[in-house]
């Protein structure tokens, strides 16, 4: 719902999230606002940088209640959990229009100190899951499989709808990183790719 980017630590306090020291470092080269943010993905599988399924949480604990895919769900309730069908949150009497598309993409940012670390972007916006998995997708396909390697972006776009009455909605998309052309992008993952087999670095485990 914002327009910007912000990159918060695990920390709350009584105002809200403490910023991450890369949310400093990163809006001062973009002058103000951070509308785009290096990335690397953990994992060459698109599924596993991205998981996004049909989730309904308990707004008092806010944890999950029932979780689908469209076909079935798992459903907490007094009997412990239960697999139920899932016919999507618009047809879903037990949801009463309380369940969202929610998905969590991993992402590296920066040159962490922890290299199996990660940041996690969590959306309920429909444009955004349906823009980032197709470019999970057409990366993966470009690149020969190496995802994990690609130096990528995430980036801030806006648009207007019909749905929002002309009124600008944001949406994060996933782009090649600045100054780089798809070709430029995809043999630095080649090189990338090498030099972990290399180092004997078993990016499919």
């Amino acid at each position: 719902k914002d327009d910007q980017f912000t990159l918060t630590s695990q920390v709350q306090n009584r105002e809200g999230w403490i910023m991450h020291p890369l949310d400093e470092a990163l809006r001062k080269g973009a002058g103000g606002k951070l509308r785009s943010i290096p990335v690397h993905l953990l994992f060459d599988d698109p599924t596993l940088n991205l998981r996004a399924d049909y989730s309904l949480f308990d707004r008092s604990t806010g944890r999950p209640v029932c979780v689908g895919n469209g076909e079935t769900s798992r459903r907490m309730g007094k009997e412990g959990v239960t697999q139920e069908p899932c016919p999507g949150p618009d047809a879903c009497a037990f949801a009463m229009g309380e369940c969202k598309a929610y998905a969590r993409l991993n992402v590296r940012v920066g040159e962490e100190d922890d290299e199996l670390g990660s940041f996690v972007l969590r959306t309920t916006s429909y444009n955004t899951i349906r823009t980032l998995a197709a470019r999970l997708q057409y990366f993966h396909a470009v690149s020969g499989g190496r995802l994990a390697c690609m130096p990528l972006e995430l980036k801030l776009r806006g648009k207007s709808t019909t749905m929002s009455f002309r009124s600008a909605i944001y949406y994060v998309d996933l782009v090649v990183r600045s100054g780089l052309t798809l070709e430029q992008a995809i043999a630095q993952a080649r090189e990338v790719d090498q030099s972990r087999k290399d180092a004997g670095f078993d990016q499919e485990a």
